[in-house]
């Protein structure tokens, strides 16, 4: 979803799904715009597993899903107006696998399930960690031998981005360059000013289309 010049909006999995029960994840990244962009008309993209970028490593052990950007020539569905690379890759215990990285772009990892490490110093990550990445040209993480029996396998997200290194003011769910603009959009808000995107692609209030 592209926020630009402001929606309301709401993320919640599906209904069938809260019913059936069973363990999912919810992930929220906020990727800001440059100034130049900050006021752009909304937009929402509805990405669903198919359309996703599917890889392996050499060895098979790692399944590496790109949703947005590119990876070694490899383009995901995602638009981002910000040029960014998010990739979600699932590793088999013991599976090691070095990714190709812009170095013109920062990058981190992101611990969904099980545990492993990253880095050529192989510093150790789990569950609920972020590790941020220094600067070169490639990417490294590596599943840990033994997991979790409720996790098999290390679920990690793999995310970076070009640096707009542009002033930031933000406060509750507005983000902006200025205070003023951060008083403005409280304004826009408060006068009904926010604008609406479509219903998800290929649903109705009564579930997916026929």
């Amino acid at each position: 979803m592209t926020a630009g010049s402001g929606l309301l909006h709401i993320e919640a999995p599906p209904e069938s799904l809260v019913m059936s029960g069973g363990l999912f994840h919810g992930l929220q990244l906020w990727v800001n715009l440059p100034a130049k962009d900050k006021m752009m008309a909304p937009k929402y993209q509805d990405i669903r597993g198919g359309s996703v970028q599917l890889l392996t490593s050499p060895d098979g052990g790692a399944l590496i899903r790109v949703i947005a950007g590119e990876l070694d020539g490899h383009q995901g569905p995602g638009s981002t107006h910000t040029p960014i690379t998010m990739i979600h890759a699932t590793l088999a215990p013991g599976a090691e696998v070095t990714l190709p990285w812009r170095e013109d772009f920062n990058g981190l990892a992101y611990v969904l399930a099980g545990r492993g490490s990253v880095g050529a110093e192989r510093r150790p990550i789990r569950l609920g960690q972020a590790a941020v990445f220094g600067a070169g040209s490639s990417l490294t993480v590596r599943a840990d031998e033994t997991q979790e029996s409720r996790t098999p396998d290390l679920e990690v997200v793999l995310l970076g981005g070009r640096p707009i290194r542009e002033p930031m003011a933000h406060y509750g769910p507005f983000v902006m360059n200025t205070k003023d603009e951060l008083m403005q959009a409280f304004e826009d808000f408060q006068k009904g000013r926010l604008g609406t995107v479509p219903a998800v692609h290929g649903m109705s209030a009564e579930g997916p289309d026929a």
